[in-house]
């Protein structure tokens, strides 16, 4: 079966439900086969450009049965800013890093990277390991940048805000 458009987060009623799992890399891709939990063969054709898999989306609707998009848990960072500055300095940083960002519950969540989690911890910001749902990824459309000093950066702009 071919799946070109995501009907979304619609009630689905007393249908069957059949789960698309996916791990969180996965959400972006707009060409992919997969199997579903029931043995359903699908393959994914999004059409339109930026479109990604959310938790819950359903993907094939018919009387009997819903397919409907599950991102799988995996190892994660969790850092719980203590405000908007830090926040912020956070984010920066590991944007700067050009790894993917996910902001759920007042939390930041980064897929586990051992590299990562000690410099969140060597910076103070008191990182922790857990097992979670990668579901808000942050959308950026990143344009060329300096990596250099040039004085007026993101970061210098954000702690001139603390103060």
């Amino acid at each position: 079966m071919i799946i070109e458009d995501i009907l979304g987060n619609v009630d689905i009623g007393n249908r069957q439900t059949d789960l698309l799992q996916v791990e969180w890399y996965e959400t972006t891709r707009r060409i992919q086969r997969r199997k579903t939990a029931g043995g359903r063969e699908i393959a994914l054709r999004l059409q339109k450009q930026g479109q990604r898999l959310q938790q819950g989306d359903v993907v094939y609707m018919d009387d009997a049965t819903a397919v409907v998009v599950d991102i799988l848990p995996c190892d994660a960072i969790v850092v719980t800013p203590a405000s908007m500055t830090e926040m912020g300095a956070i984010c920066y940083e590991i944007g700067n890093k050009h790894l993917p960002i996910f902001i759920q519950d007042d939390e930041v969540l980064i897929p586990m990277e051992e590299p990562l989690f000690r410099w969140l911890e060597a910076g103070g910001y008191k990182p922790a390991k857990a097992i979670r749902r990668l579901t808000n990824m942050l959308r950026s459309n990143v344009a060329p940048h300096d990596h250099g000093g040039s004085g007026s950066s993101l970061f210098q702009k954000i702690m001139k805000l603390g103060k």
